[in-house]
């Protein structure tokens, strides 16, 4: 029975697969394809012989014998590049020749092509140790990344961004303590630095940061990242700032920060331009420029959790979400349901501010303290803004230790 029982659900998830393929290619038949042996339409999507000859070229080191029975490989890739990537292993199981197009590098390119890119949001939390999560709005789905290879036991305090359709997680220690021994891991800042690669689905290790640091800022910058501030191994705070090609795999320096503090900071992108917060601080170190250095403002913005949408900022402080405009602040949400909540990410997602894990703290009635893995999101580009619950993450819980967005 239970034999049965596997079979029934691998047959219908594969069922459920190849529908979406096999519609999406219906579609695509009735409305542009007009296929023989030798032909295909010249409108479907503005695609001419020689694009498949160039696309049926590369599509060569796949070793395929054919995608779909009658079809050119091209036009068969085209059709799958629609296929939301929550499908995409399920795909895999169809054949060799699937296989090898789903973990291709000319996939993704044909998706961007077509237009049918995605954006997701990339979680790790503090239970379980080392796991990140992806969310799909599309489909409301989490995915769970195979383990962070990282020697560090419970790695915290790192910086996570995407770039180049890689996740990237840089630096951090940990501050674990063995159950048997009490001892501590002894590793407060690192240098490693790892990246995900969503096509080949596994982790790999990237060129080493110039210096170890743990509690910094990270963003990404034109498509490279920057790294600012922190601590390093022996807990002192730096004004050292680097940044990472990764097309070349390499790290450089850049002008230091004006100030250090003896706190942790954060970066944001806006207006084109790095910013660098520390924690309790009312100043902002911004990057002018790689030539011109950094530059200390005094912006008033208020004190909490802080996202970008559509180079806009948002805030949420005492149990309010404001908006700037200019030199003012919108207030255009309530979230005081929200105000117990700890260690939680605020973090965007396409036109969209969510609220990602945390814990509930203790109050005086209830000492004890509930990790979770809610959702929350607040659609800020609506007349009335209003919080929903979308699907909460199926393994991570806690405290957030990393959180940042991937358009794949």
């Amino acid at each position: 029975r239970s034999y049965f029982s596997f079979f029934f659900v691998f047959a219908s998830l594969l069922f459920s697969s190849l529908s979406f393929v096999v519609r999406s290619l219906t579609w695509f038949t009735s409305n542009t394809i007009e296929i023989s042996s030798l032909s295909v339409h010249r409108k479907f999507h503005k695609l001419r012989f020689s694009d498949i000859r160039r696309i049926s070229s590369s599509l060569q080191i796949f070793t395929m014998s054919g995608l779909l029975d009658g079809i050119p490989d091209a036009v068969a890739l085209r059709c799958l590049a629609h296929v939301p990537l929550h499908h995409h292993p399920n795909l895999e199981l169809v054949s060799r020749s699937w296989r090898a197009a789903i973990r291709s590098h000319e996939l993704f390119k044909v998706r961007k092509e077509v237009q049918s890119l995605e954006h997701l949001l990339c979680v790790c939390a503090f239970d379980p140790e080392n796991i990140w999560q992806v969310y799909s709005p599309y489909s409301d789905r989490w995915l769970t990344l195979p383990l962070l290879p990282s020697r560090i036991r419970h790695l915290a305090h790192f910086g996570a961004v995407t770039t180049a359709g890689l996740l990237f997680v840089l630096g951090g220690g940990s501050d674990a303590v063995d159950p048997l021994t009490g001892d501590h891991d002894g590793t407060f800042a690192t240098d490693e630095v790892w990246s995900y690669d969503f096509i080949q689905r596994r982790w790999t290790p990237r060129a080493s940061m110039l210096v170890p640091r743990a509690m910094f800022a990270c963003c990404v910058l034109d498509g490279k990242i920057v790294v600012a501030g922190g601590f390093t191994t022996c807990r002192k705070s730096i004004s050292g700032v680097e940044m990472y090609d990764p097309d070349i795999d390499v790290w450089t320096s850049i002008p230091d920060l004006h100030r250090t503090h003896n706190s942790a900071c954060s970066g944001l992108v806006l207006d084109g331009k790095v910013h660098v917060l520390h924690k309790g601080l009312s100043t902002v170190q911004v990057l002018e420029s790689v030539k011109l250095g950094w530059d200390v403002k005094d912006f008033g913005w208020p004190q909490g959790p802080m996202a970008v949408v559509e180079d806009v900022l948002y805030v949420m402080s005492q149990g309010l979400v404001f908006k700037q405009e200019g030199e003012t602040w919108k207030m255009i949400a309530s979230a005081s349901e929200f105000k117990r909540r700890i260690g939680m990410a605020l973090t965007s997602l396409s036109e969209e501010v969510l609220i990602v894990g945390g814990v509930i703290g203790p109050d005086r009635l209830n000492w004890d303290i509930k990790p979770l893995s809610d959702v929350d999101v607040l659609n800020v580009g609506s007349d009335r803004p209003a919080w929903r619950k979308v699907a909460p993450m199926t393994r991570c819980r806690g405290t957030i230790l990393g959180c940042t967005q991937l358009t794949i």
